[in-house]
C-alpha cells in the first residue's frame, strides 16, 4: 500500500500475548525489550489470584510501554469448550458480555493510569457473539462503541484499507517456528499490510511457542525497524484510523 504508512515504513505487526500468564513476564518481555519492542498483552483483570500476584510486575511493563488490553474479567468462551456450564457466550446477552467488558476497563483504569482509558480489546477464544440460534447476537458494535480496536482471530494480515478495527484478524501460533512466523510478518511488508500475531505461553503453559522461536521473530524485527513497524495494536490501530480519515477511506 504506497503511502500508507509513515516514512519509508512497508508494513507494520503487532505482537499480542493473551491471558496475562507468567511466561509472558518472564520470557516475552524481556526478549522485546531486548530489541527495544513493544507488545500487547491482553489481562483479564480480577480473575483469580494470579491477577493479584502478577499485577505489580504488569504495572511495570506498561510504564515501560507495552500495552495492558481488555481481555475481559471473565472471559467467556463458548460452552461448546466445557470451560463453564452457566458463563459462556450461548447464555449471555449482550448486556453480560459489555458487564464483563467494562468490569475489566474500570479495574485496568485503576492499575494503569499511564494508559488514560485508550488501549484495545481482545475477543476471548477469538468469538465475537452472544445468544444462540435465532437470538444469536454479534456483540462487535459494543466493542466498537468502547475501543478503537478489537483483536480477533483470521488466517491473513490486515489491509489498511479494508478491515474492521472493530474485528482485526490475528495469526494464533502454537509450536510455530520463527521463521514461519517471520515469513508471515515479511507478507504483510510485501503487500503493505498489518500483520497480528497471537501468542499465549512462551516457553511453558498454554498453546506455547518456544522462547527461541519469540526471539528470532524480535531479532528480525529489531534488524529491520526501519522498514517493518512493531506497534502495540492500539497504537497502530490509532495510526490506520487517522490514516484513513487523510486518505478519505470509508472501510466497508
Amino acid at each position: 500500500m504506497k503511502n500508507f504508512w509513515p516514512d519509508d515504513i512497508k508494513g507494520a505487526v503487532s505482537l499480542t500475548f493473551d491471558d496475562g500468564i507468567v511466561t509472558q513476564l518472564d520470557n516475552a518481555i524481556p526478549l522485546l525489550d531486548t530489541q527495544d519492542l513493544k507488545g500487547t498483552f491482553y489481562l483479564n483483570p480480577g480473575k483469580g489470584d494470579r491477577w493479584k500476584t502478577l499485577l505489580p510486575r504488569w504495572q511495570e511493563a506498561s510504564q515501560s510501554g507495552h500495552e495492558m488490553g481488555n481481555h475481559t474479567c471473565s472471559h467467556p468462551c463458548s460452552c461448546n469448550y466445557g470451560f463453564s456450564s452457566e458463563h459462556c457466550l450461548e447464555k449471555l446477552t449482550l448486556n453480560d458480555i459489555a458487564s464483563t467488558i467494562d468490569e475489566a476497563t474500570q479495574a485496568m483504569n485503576r492499575a494503569f493510569p499511564e494508559q488514560k482509558g485508550h488501549r484495545s480489546f481482545c475477543y476471548p477464544c477469538y468469538q465475537s457473539y452472544v445468544g444462540s440460534g435465532r437470538n444469536r447476537e454479534s456483540y462487535v458494535p459494543l466493542v466498537a462503541e468502547r475501543f478503537v480496536c478489537g483483536r480477533g482471530g483470521g488466517e491473513r494480515v490486515n489491509d489498511p484499507l479494508l478491515i474492521d478495527l472493530a474485528y482485526t484478524w490475528s495469526w494464533a501460533v502454537q509450536h510455530i517456528p520463527g521463521s514461519e512466523m517471520i515469513e508471515f510478518i515479511e507478507l504483510a511488508a510485501e503487500r503493505g499490510h498489518w500483520a497480528i500475531i497471537c501468542l499465549h505461553g512462551v516457553g511453558g503453559e498454554h498453546i506455547p511457542v518456544e522462547t527461541e522461536a519469540l526471539a528470532e521473530v524480535c531479532e528480525h524485527l529489531g534488524a529491520n525497524r526501519n522498514r517493518i513497524w512493531t506497534g502495540t495494536v492500539v497504537e497502530v490501530a490509532d495510526y490506520m484510523a487517522e490514516r484513513r480519515k487523510e486518505l478519505g477511506v470509508v472501510a466497508p
